[in-house]
């Protein structure tokens, strides 16, 4: 019958010298720490958290998806000096042939790069009326102006003549004389978006 042998691992023991600097290693640290006050070892403990989330944020950020297409820089829309602005009735772009008017400043907008805007007239709605809100108008900074409404076309058609390097569109059939040729007609009815775009497009290629 075959004896077996158990064989036992003996742990080596640490020497005597190794000991006493281990000793001696432990207790500076204890008084370091002890010679530490309360609020450095926080900003201690502290700097080590700010370190440990970078540490993981990098790691998170380096594990993203790369079948994902990076996000696009968003770029600011740089507009020309031109203005082109809109005098309507009451109601604002909310009715149906402003709204087509505005829709089409806007689209000539993104080819031109001209800015656009409206005026509502409020109060009576009557040529009379219009005319200071046309004047405030004319007076800033636009150089392309346009009108939608039976007043507002009136008193900006009576102002063409008076003000023959700015460009006017306006809508409607052309209301009988002859117009200037900073005036430009556009019919309401199909195709107002268009017309008026190229309307607009054209009187501010001409203000370059």
């Amino acid at each position: 019958m075959a004896k077996q042998v158990r064989q036992v691992t003996q742990a080596r023991a640490v020497p005597a010298g190794r000991q006493g600097r281990l000793s001696r290693v432990g207790r500076a640290v204890v008084v370091g720490l002890r010679s530490l006050g309360g609020r450095t070892i926080a900003m201690i403990a502290g700097a080590v958290a700010v370190a440990l989330a970078v540490i993981v944020t990098g790691i998170v950020l380096s594990r993203h998806d790369p079948s994902r297409p990076p996000i696009p820089a968003t770029r600011a829309r740089h507009y020309t000096e031109t203005d082109a602005c809109l005098l309507t009735d009451r109601q604002g772009i909310n009715g149906s042939t402003a709204a087509a008017v505005w829709k089409g400043m806007q689209d000539a907008s993104l080819k031109t790069h001209a800015r656009v805007n409206y005026t509502s007239v409020t109060g009576q709605q009557s040529a009379a009326n219009a005319r200071p809100f046309l004047n405030a108008m004319l007076q800033g900074s636009c150089e392309v102006v346009l009108a939608v409404g039976g007043p507002e076309v009136t008193a900006a058609q009576e102002t063409t003549a008076r003000y023959p390097k700015l460009g006017f569109v306006l809508i409607g059939s052309g209301g009988g004389g002859k117009a200037g040729t900073n005036v430009a007609w556009v019919p309401d009815g199909d195709g107002l978006r268009a017309g008026v775009a190229a309307a607009v497009e054209r009187a501010v290629d001409a203000q370059s």
